[in-house]
Parts: C-alpha cells; structure tokens; sequence
C-alpha cells in the first residue's frame, strides 16, 4: 500500500500555486492570482497606524488605502500619507458623488474609505489593504464578503489604556468613551477571520502573521474573488 503513496504526493505538489512555496511565505506576493482585499481593523489605540508604517517601511506588496477623514490632522501626520485631510464640504461631496465605499461620523468626525484606490488597484492585480473600524468593517463584510478580515486586538484593556494616553490626544470623557467603544468592537470579533495580538514594541511579529495569513489565502483551493 505504500507505493500508492508517492503518486499521492506528486499529485498534490503539482497542484499548488508557485505562491505556496517556503520561499514566498515571508513576503506575501501582490501579483500571479487573485489579488487580495485585506480588512485591518480593531479599536482605536490599538496601532493600525503602527503596523501599516512598519509594513510600509519593510517594503510589504501592498497598494495602502488612505482613509479620508475630517478630523483635525495630529503632530507629524502628513496629508495624502497618513489620512486625506478634507472638511466637511470636501467630505459630503464625495458621499454624494458616489466615491467612498463606506463612511461613518465616529467621536464627532466623519472616515471614509475611497472606492477608486481599491478598484484601481485590483484590477492591476495588486493585493489592497485597507484599514477601518470596526463599524466600518462590517459595512464592507455586507457589501463585499470575499475580502480577508483580521482584528488588531490589544493585550489587554489596561495596555490599551495607557497607549491612548500616549497619544495626548484625549480628553479624560474622551478616554472613557474610547475605552466603552472598545469593549464592544471586541464583542464583534465574529465578523472577522483571524485576529492577531498587537503586543506593544512587536510589530514585525505582527506584520509577519499579516504575511502569513496572506499567503495562506493565495494558497486557497476557491481563491477569494472581489467585486467591485
């Protein structure tokens, strides 16, 4: 009976996308298949922000979706890099033309994700990472359920504490409200398909498990088809 066992073998190695090999599973590949929506999301502080800078600087082969917001723009954030800074005015017209793909008022400001910089970078075959809230996340789970999912969960309601007030930004009401917020976006991890743990000064860890869950999806037998 052994010797049915090689032909098994070859059969399977035949059948895997070159993507799948050892090589590539420390750099997801953004061209060759489906290219990929990927969904980051999880509460505010957790350090979405963090990641994506790292994955950025590691050269990851990712088109990076700016998220369009009114809010005020923070020390060292850059317009167009970090956020598109617009005003309300700016803001209601690209909802009434159609432009986002989600949007919601969150602490009194208005996010929004651009439609064209994901259909634009699909269609090239390059994989896309966006990152939301969590409201906004299950927004995009309805309208587009193929895309990969993955909560940014911190170590602890206690850590994240302290890194929201880091920030400096936040009122003590403000701190409370963020803190509640949390605790029920945590309660939604359902909507999602994989959740990492963001320890603080561990952001190559993260940024290698948003490697791994990359190429495991372009391994998939049913590739993940987006459509937008």
């Amino acid at each position: 009976m052994n010797r049915d066992m090689p032909g098994r073998s070859n059969v399977i190695a035949m059948s895997r996308s070159p993507e799948c090999s050892e090589g590539e599973a420390k750099q997801a590949p953004s061209k060759g298949s489906q290219p990929l929506l990927i969904v980051l999301s999880g509460p505010s502080g957790v350090g979405k922000d963090a990641v994506l800078a790292r994955m950025r600087k590691l050269g990851r082969p990712f088109h990076y979706v700016v998220t369009a917001t009114t809010r005020p723009q923070r020390a060292r954030e850059k317009d167009g890099i970090d956020y598109h800074f617009l005003s309300q005015e700016e803001f209601q017209q690209m909802i009434h033309k159609g432009q986002l793909l989600e949007w919601a008022k969150v602490y009194g400001n208005y996010y929004g994700v651009p439609r064209d910089e994901i259909t634009s970078a699909l269609s090239k075959g390059v994989d896309v990472i966006v990152k939301v809230d969590v409201q906004g996340a299950a927004t995009i789970k309805k309208i587009l359920p193929q895309a990969v999912f993955i909560f940014l969960m911190p170590p602890s309601m206690e850590e994240l504490e302290r890194r929201l007030k880091q920030r400096h930004s936040e009122s003590s009401i403000g701190l409370t409200l963020r803190l509640e917020k949390a605790k029920e976006e945590i309660r939604s991890l359902p909507l999602f398909d994989y959740v990492i743990t963001s320890h603080q000064g561990k952001l190559n860890a993260v940024v290698s498990q948003i490697d791994a869950i990359a190429a495991a999806e372009k391994c998939r037998v049913k590739p993940r088809v987006v459509g937008l």
